[in-house]
């Protein structure tokens, strides 16, 4: 399921990430949201 940057869910209130598959390439959830991508999330780290 698509994640727009700003709709993706903080991991234990950020300190746990997000895995993300984006068109940039597979980046961590704070790098998605640095760079405003958004893509689909393949796992949570927690």
């Amino acid at each position: 399921v698509y994640c727009g940057s700003k709709d993706l869910p903080k991991v234990l209130n950020g300190l746990g990430i997000s895995v993300v598959s984006t068109s940039s390439g597979v980046l961590s959830d704070r790098q998605c949201r640095q760079k405003s991508v958004g893509g689909e999330v393949l796992c949570t780290v927690s």
